[in-house]
C-alpha cells in the first residue's frame, strides 16, 4: 500500500507533475498513459498547465485527469453505471419533498406557503444526501437516537422526518429512480471492485485530504495497485506522533488522519516525495504547525524552537469596505514585480465583489473564479424586479427599479424606455403612492405628460398583462410562465425579440436551463398565492451559480478564488480574506434536524468537520505561498468582528515569544487613498448673482423662506433649480392641505347658512368632494374621510361662536389671490385663505393650518411673516375695496381632525401688539426686497441660526456641512401641509 506527500511549503501541483514526469522507466514517453483523480475541476486544469511548465513549455499528451467531484460524468465504470437505477433529477427530487411538506398541511409547524416548503425541502435533500454519502441508513440510524425523556420537540423532528425515512423511499421505489448521491457512492464502489478483479498496469493516482466511506474504499484499492498511489496535500510531516493521537475533528489534519485510519497506514509508512525548491521561508510550516496544535499539546508552545514568521503579514483594516481597498492595494503591487502572481482567497462572496470593483480602480480586471450568483445576474434581476412590480400592482419604487433596467424596452430602444421612465417618474409617480394599478399613473398622466409616454403606459400594461392577470390563487407552473411571457415581453426592442435578449449569454443559458427544469418539476405542486411569485424566484434561485469564462481582459497574474478553488494552488502573495469567526470558519452548525449528541448517535459526521476542512485549506496556503496576508477587518456589518481562531493562535504564539505578525503596509495606504495631499477649507457660499438676473416678484411665501434662508430663493428663482418630491410617500401632508382647502373655498362659495341643521354635512361633502377629485389612495381615502368629518363638525361649531361673539361678518372671500407694489420696482404676490370685514368695517384675516401653527412669538419676530404680510396687503388694497381696511384680528386655525379635530388660534391679544407687528411688517418689506436687488448682496444659506425653513432641500447643495462643520442631518421642521 504505497502513500506518499510532498513537503508542506511545496508548490503542490507543479510538485505532483514533475513526480508523474520523472516516475517510470520511460519519464517523457509515458505521460499520457495513465489517471490523476484531483479534488476539483479548477485543480486539474490548473495541473494541466503545470504540465506545460514542467516540460519546459514543450508539447506533451497528457495523462487522464478528472476531479473526483466529476467522477461520475467520467463514466470509469460503465458496468457499474449501466447496472445501476438511474439517478432522480435534482429540482424533481426537490419538488417531491416539498409535496409531502405540504400535504402535512402546516400539522406541527409545517411550512404552508410554497416557498418555505421548497427552502425546508432543500434542507431535507441535504441531510439526505449527507447520510448517503455516509453510508448511514437514516431509517434505522434515526430510531435510537432520541430517548423518551428528550424535548417533545425532538419526538417531533423524527416524526418530521419520516418524510425521507418512509415516504420518499417509496416514491423512488414507484420510480424505479435512487438519489443522486447514492449513484455516485454506486459508481465509485464499482469502479473500486473493476480496479480490485482486474488491476490496471498504468498509473493511478488519486489526491485525496478526507475519506467518506467511498473514497476510502477508492482510496484504499488504488493505494494496493502495482502502480497506485494516494497523495496527502498539505500533509504535516512535522508533527510528532503523540500528536497525531490528539488531533480532534476540527484539527487541520483531522480529515487526512480519518483516511490514514481508514486504510490502516502508519505515519512513518507515509513516503516524502522530492519537490522543486520552495519559495518559502524557513520555518513557515514549524510555525504554523505549532500554532494549530491541538489543546493537549498546546504545553509545547513554551518550547518552540526559533520561530520565522517572516513573509506572513497582518491586515487589520477599519472595516470591510476599507479592507477591500487595502487588500486590491496589496494586489496591485504585487504586481510592481514581473512575473509575480497574486490572488485574493475568501469564502466570502461579497469580500470578492467588493475587491474586483476596487481592483478596476487601478485598471485590473479580476474575475471571481467562484463564479456569480445567478439570483444577482442581470437576466435573473429583471425576472425578479418584474414580479416584484407585479406584486406591488406596480407601486411606484418597484415598477420604476423594473423599467431602469438595461434590459427593459418595451418594443423601443432601451434608452427610449429609460427617457420614457424618467418623464413618468416626474408626472405620476413621486409625491404620494398612487392607487394600485395603471390607472391612477394615467390619470396623473393626463394633464402633464406628452403623448409619447402615455402610448409607452399603454405598451407597458399590454406587455404586463400576463402577469398582472393572474388570479389569487394560481399554479406555480402557470404562474412562472406567465411571468416569462411578461418579461420577454417588455425586454423586446425594435430589432430583437425578447428572449433573444433576455436568455443571452451564460447567465440567460443558466437562468433558461434553470426555469425550464422548474417548470417541468413545478407542474404537480399545488397552487400557491400570486403575492408568492417573488419569494418563489429567490428559493429557485438559491445556491445557484453561474461560472463565466475568464474575461479576455482578465490580469493574467491576479486571481480571486473561493477556498475551494484554491484547493492544491500556489501563488507568489496570497491574500487570505474573510478570516472572521463566523466566515473562515464558518458557524459549525450542526443542522435544523438533528443536535450533535444526535447525529453522533445516528454515525453522521460532526458538525465540527466543516472547522477541520477549513483549517486544513488555512494551513496549506500559508505553508505554499511565499507571502500570505492575513485579512480579519476590526468591524464587520458595524459589528466588532472577532478574528478567526487560527490568527488569535498564531498572534498568541509570536506574543509569547516577543514578536509579532508584521502589519501590512497596506493598512495604512488604504487609509491615505482618498485623503487630498492638502485638506482646503471651503468658504460659505457667497452668490452674487447680477442685478438683472435678481428676481422682482416674490410670493408671500418665498418671502419667508428668504428672509430664514436666502440660499434657498437663489436655488429656485435665479439658478431655476427645484427639489423633486419624495418617491412613493406612504401620506402627503400638503395633499390634505389641499383637500382641506379646496373643500373651504367650494363651500364657501355657497354662502352657507351656519344656524342650518345640515350644514355641518354640507361642509363634510365639500370636502370628501375634494377629496374625491384628488383621488389618494384607498388607504388614505378611509382615513381622512373621519378626519375631514370631524373638521367639519368643529368648523361649523367654530363658526356659530364666532358669530355669537364678533356678530355676523359683512363679507367673507377665501382662496383670494392678489398682487402689491412694493417701492414702485418689486411685487409681493400672495393667496389669503380667508379674509372677511365685519361689522364695525375692520378686517379679519384667517389662515388654515393641518399640521401644527407658528406661535404669537414667531410671528412677531418675523420668522413666520405670513399674516402680518397678508395685513400689508389688505391695508394697501390689494384684496379688493371691500377689504382695504385696518386689520383688528389675525388668526390661524389648525385643522387636524385627529383627537383634537380643530384648535383656534388668535394671534396678539392686546391691539397695540398686533398693529406694531404690522407696521414693522409694512416697514421691513420694501427694504428686504431693495436689499436683495442690491447685487453686492450675497445669497447665504441660513445665515440666522433661529430662523429655520419647514425642511433644507439644497442643504446638500450648498455643502453646509463642509463649511459649516454639521451632520448630514437637517433640523427638523413643523408638520404644515400648506
Amino acid at each position: 500500500m504505497r502513500l506518499a506527500s510532498f513537503p508542506a511549503d511545496a508548490a503542490f501541483l507543479p510538485a505532483l507533475a514533475h513526480a508523474w514526469l520523472t516516475s517510470g522507466s520511460a519519464a517523457f514517453n509515458d505521460a499520457s498513459d495513465g489517471l490523476i483523480i484531483l479534488p476539483n475541476r479548477r485543480a486539474a486544469r490548473a495541473l494541466a498547465g503545470a504540465f506545460l511548465q514542467a516540460n519546459n513549455g514543450k508539447p506533451l499528451l497528457l495523462p487522464r485527469i478528472i476531479a473526483w467531484a466529476a467522477i461520475d460524468e467520467a463514466a470509469l465504470a460503465l458496468a457499474g453505471v449501466l447496472r445501476a437505477p438511474p439517478a432522480v433529477p435534482s429540482m424533481l427530487r426537490q419538488t417531491f419533498l416539498t409535496k409531502l411538506i405540504l400535504a402535512r398541511r402546516g400539522q406541527n409547524g409545517a411550512p404552508t406557503r410554497l416557498h418555505n416548503a421548497w427552502s425546508l425541502a432543500g434542507d431535507l435533500a441535504a441531510l439526505l444526501d449527507e447520510a448517503i454519502t455516509a453510508e448511514i441508513d437514516l431509517r434505522e440510524a434515526l430510531p435510537g437516537v432520541v430517548s423518551a425523556e428528550l424535548a417533545l420537540h425532538w419526538q417531533t423532528t423524527l416524526e418530521f422526518l419520516q418524510i425521507i425515512t418512509q415516504a420518499w423511499p417509496a416514491i423512488l421505489s414507484e420510480m424505479s429512480m435512487i438519489d443522486p448521491a447514492l449513484q455516485q457512492v454506486l459508481l465509485v464502489r464499482s469502479q473500486a471492485q473493476a480496479w480490485d478483479e482486474q488491476p490496471p498496469q498504468h498509473k493511478i493516482w488519486l489526491v485525496a485530504r478526507d475519506a467518506t466511506p467511498a473514497l476510502g474504499r477508492l482510496a484504499k484499492t488504488i493505494a494496493q495497485l502495482p502502480q497506485g498511489v494516494v497523495i496527502l496535500p498539505g500533509y504535516d510531516a512535522t508533527m510528532p506522533a503523540a500528536v497525531w493521537e490528539a488531533v480532534d475533528e476540527s484539527h487541520a489534519q483531522a480529515g487526512i488522519a480519518k483516511l490514514l485510519a481508514y486504510l490502516g497506514v502508519r505515519h512513518e509508512e507515509i513516503e516524502t516525495w522530492p519537490a522543486l525548491t520552495a519559495k518559502v521561508p524557513a520555518g513557515r510550516q514549524a510555525l504554523v504547525s505549532t500554532a494549530l496544535l491541538p489543546g493537549a499539546h498546546l504545553s509545547q508552545w513554551q518550547t518552540a524552537a526559533t520561530l520565522n514568521p517572516s513573509g506572513l503579514f497582518r491586515l487589520a483594516s477599519r472595516d470591510e469596505h476599507e479592507e477591500a481597498i487595502a487588500i486590491a492595494m496589496v494586489l496591485r503591487d504585487a504586481l510592481e514585480l514581473p512575473g509575480r502572481t497574486a490572488a485574493l482567497i475568501t469564502p466570502d462572496r461579497g469580500q470578492a465583489v467588493r475587491v474586483a470593483a476596487a481592483l478596476r480602480r487601478f485598471g485590473i480586471v479580476a474575475d471571481d473564479s467562484a463564479g456569480e450568483p445567478l439570483g444577482d445576474t442581470p437576466p435573473a434581476v429583471f425576472l425578479r424586479l418584474l414580479a416584484q412590480a407585479a406584486m406591488s400592482d406596480y407601486a411606484p419604487l418597484h415598477l420604476l427599479a423594473l423599467l431602469k433596467h438595461p434590459l427593459a424596452a418595451a418594443g423601443e430602444p432601451p434608452e427610449v424606455c429609460r427617457d420614457h421612465a424618467r418623464t413618468l417618474e416626474l408626472a405620476a409617480l413621486r409625491g404620494a403612492r398612487p392607487a394600485p394599478g395603471f390607472d391612477e399613473i394615467k390619470f396623473r398622466l393626463k394633464a402633464k405628460a406628452s403623448t409619447a409616454v402615455q402610448d409607452f403606459l399603454d405598451r407597458l400594461e399590454l406587455c404586463l398583462r400576463p402577469v398582472s392577470s393572474l388570479p389569487a390563487t394560481t399554479n406555480a407552473a402557470h404562474a412562472l410562465r406567465c411571468l416569462i411571457e411578461a418579461g420577454e415581453n417588455l425586454a423586446k426592442t425594435e430589432a430583437q425579440t425578447g428572449a433573444a435578449r433576455l436568455w443571452h449569454g451564460e447567465a440567460g443559458l443558466a437562468l433558461s436551463d434553470l426555469l425550464v427544469e422548474a417548470l417541468a418539476t413545478l407542474e404537480s405542486l399545488p397552487d400557491m398565492p400570486k403575492d408568492d411569485l417573488g419569494d418563489l424566484l429567490d428559493v429557485l434561485f438559491a445556491g445557484q451559480a453561474v461560472r463565466k469564462p475568464r474575461t479576455k481582459g482578465g490580469h493574467p497574474r491576479v486571481a480571486i478564488w473561493g477556498v475551494q478553488e484554491a484547493d492544491l494552488q500556489t501563488v507568489d502573495v496570497a491574500v487570505l480574506g474573510g478570516l472572521v469567526e463566523g466566515i473562515w470558519p464558518a458557524l459549525t452548525d450542526p443542522g435544523p434536524w438533528l443536535s450533535r449528541p444526535m447525529r453522533k448517535a445516528a454515525g453522521l459526521p460532526a458538525a465540527e468537520q466543516r472547522t477541520g476542512f477549513a483549517a486544513h485549506d488555512f494551513f496549506s496556503l500559508c505553508c505554499r505561498c511565499p507571502v500570505v496576508v492575513l485579512a480579519a477587518p476590526l468591524r464587520r456589518e458595524r459589528a466588532p468582528a472577532v478574528p478567526a481562531r487560527w490568527i488569535t493562535r498564531l498572534e498568541a504564539l509570536l506574543a509569547g515569544n516577543g514578536m509579532t505578525l508584521a502589519p501590512h503596509p497596506a493598512q495604512s495606504w488604504a487609509a491615505q487613498i482618498d485623503l487630498p495631499a492638502q485638506r482646503l477649507l471651503r468658504a460659505k457660499p457667497m452668490p452674487k448673482p447680477p442685478a438683472n438676473v435678481r428676481p422682482r416678484s416674490l410670493s408671500i411665501s418665498d418671502v419667508a423662506t428668504l428672509m430664514a434662508d436666502p440660499y434657498a430663493i437663489y436655488v429656485k428663482k435665479i439658478l431655476g433649480i427645484r427639489a423633486l418630491d419624495e418617491l412613493d410617500k406612504e401620506s402627503d401632508a400638503s395633499l390634505f392641505g389641499d383637500i382641506v382647502h379646496d373643500g373651504l373655498a367650494e363651500f364657501f362659495k355657497q354662502s352657507p347658512n351656519f344656524e342650518a341643521g345640515g350644514c355641518a354635512a354640507q361642509l363634510t361633502l365639500s370636502l370628501h368632494t375634494a377629496m374625491r377629485k384628488h383621488r389618494p389612495r384607498a388607504a388614505l381615502q378611509h382615513w381622512w374621510e373621519a378626519r375631514l368629518e370631524r373638521i367639519a363638525a368643529w368648523i361649523i361649531a367654530a363658526e356659530r361662536e364666532r358669530r355669537q361673539l364678533k356678530g355676523n361678518p359683512v363679507k367673507i372671500t377665501v382662496e383670494k389671490p392678489a398682487a402689491m407694489s412694493v417701492a414702485e420696482l418689486f411685487t409681493l404676490t400672495g393667496r389669503v385663505d380667508r379674509i372677511e370685514q365685519r361689522q364695525d368695517g375692520s378686517i379679519f384675516i384667517m389662515d388654515y393650518k393641518t399640521g401644527t401653527p407658528p406661535n404669537s412669538n414667531k410671528v412677531a419676530s418675523g420668522i413666520a411673516p405670513q399674516l402680518p404680510l397678508e395685513a400689508v396687503m389688505a391695508e394697501a388694497g390689494a384684496f379688493g375695496e371691500d377689504f382695504e381696511a385696518s386689520v383688528t384680528e389675525l388668526a390661524f386655525w389648525k385643522l387636524s381632525g385627529r383627537h383634537v379635530a380643530g384648535d383656534d388660534s388668535p394671534l396678539f391679544k392686546k391691539p397695540e401688539i398686533l398693529r406694531s407687528v404690522i407696521d414693522k411688517a409694512a416697514q421691513i418689506l420694501p427694504e428686504l426686497f431693495i436689499k436683495f436687488a442690491n447685487p453686492a448682496t450675497a445669497y447665504l444659506s441660513a445665515p440666522h441660526p433661529d430662523r429655520t425653513t419647514y425642511d433644507d432641500p439644497f442643504r446638500g447643495l450648498s455643502r453646509r456641512s463642509e463649511w459649516g462643520g454639521e451632520g448630514d442631518g437637517g433640523e427638523g421642521g413643523d408638520d404644515d401641509s400648506d
